[in-house]
């Protein structure tokens, strides 16, 4: 591997956007092709949850901006914009790392104004995506966390986890832990078209059982649903009764939402793999963002009955469904 075209006095034509973040450079490795990785330093780690946003947590950790999983539908998606990265290809392929983000977020677990509330991880970008398998972050936060008594919980599609459960199962024994494995789509094919750089859907499984075996609970998101693609009852109970076979404690059925960008981007996916299901969607999104009081009625009388017969009822994480954000609300950047 050649390094001298990479040093901070290089000039790599990296995006003015990067700028105000703190940019070191650039680099570029042939273990992941097609894929750019822009260090930064970051000012801080912790990133306090509007109070509007009603969820279940009020501070994240970010280690990582954009994400190579390349979900068409990520909600996440706008966020690259403010670093004057476009929320197509760009999310999926210039990925942001925050080299410091350990070091930074062990001195803001030791102020003395820190209350030690739940820190979630794995909320905006995936903190297990293939980034994660060469700068090796998330040992040091889960670290740092545990160490400092603060209580997590992770959120991921990355099997990469497999790597830190004797660290998370370690942590768990200090502080509470929550552990979660998003999977909403069991169709192999479906997968690979809607999310292409993510583990197959038995790869997701097989993590859900190694994390049982280590003495953990797991939650399951069923999220993103798709409608018309992963909503009927036969796709649901197929997929929960996978879920609940490989060992999960509980599981979230949630339906998909389109916030800013994002819904272009996905809409284009759409009209490439399924054109005859672009009217039906422009109907159930046409007041924005969000599903219709009336769909979504409908998926939880789906749900409901299928998550008690598979028992995935328990073991609630609390991530509901967003409530919609006015019109004219901005988007709100990730703080570094």
């Amino acid at each position: 591997m050649r390094w001298d075209q990479q040093g901070i006095a290089v000039d790599d034509g990296a995006l003015p956007g990067l700028e105000r973040i703190g940019f070191v450079r650039s680099v570029r490795t042939p273990h992941f092709d097609g894929i750019t990785f822009h260090e930064v330093l970051c000012k801080s780690a912790l990133n306090k949850v509007p109070d509007a946003s009603a969820l279940p947590f009020h501070y994240t950790v970010n280690a990582y901006r954009g994400c190579s999983h390349a979900c068409r539908y990520c909600f996440a998606r706008p966020s690259h914009e403010y670093l004057e990265l476009n929320c197509g290809n760009d999310f999926d392929t210039q990925i942001v790392v925050k080299t410091n983000v350990v070091d930074v977020l062990r001195r803001e677990l030791h102020r003395k104004s820190w209350r030690r509330d739940t820190v979630a991880l794995g909320t905006n970008t995936d903190p297990y995506q293939r980034a994660e398998g060469r700068y090796a972050l998330m040992p040091g936060i889960v670290g740092a966390l545990a160490d400092s008594a603060t209580p997590l919980s992770i959120l991921t599609k990355g099997t990469l986890l497999r790597r830190d459960l004797p660290l998370i199962a370690d942590a768990a024994a200090r502080v509470p832990v929550r552990v979660a494995v998003s999977l909403a789509v069991g169709d192999p094919e479906l997968h690979r078209d809607v999310e292409p750089g993510t583990p197959s859907p038995q790869a997701r499984l097989a993590l859900i059982t190694a994390i049982r075996d280590a003495g953990l609970d797991c939650h399951v998101m069923v999220a993103p649903v798709l409608p018309h693609l992963t909503d009927s009852v036969e796709q649901l109970d197929d997929l929960l009764g996978q879920i609940a076979a490989a060992g999960a404690t509980g599981a979230t059925v949630m339906g998909l939402h389109l916030r800013g960008s994002t819904r272009g981007w996905f809409m284009s996916w759409l009209a490439r793999s399924h054109p005859d299901l672009v009217a039906r969607y422009r109907e159930l999104y046409r007041r924005g963002a969000y599903l219709p009081p009336h769909y979504r009625d409908e998926l939880k009388a789906r749900a409901a009955p299928l998550l008690a017969k598979h028992r995935l009822g328990g073991d609630r994480l609390r991530f509901s469904e967003p409530a919609p954000a006015p019109a004219a609300a901005p988007l709100q950047p990730t703080l570094f």
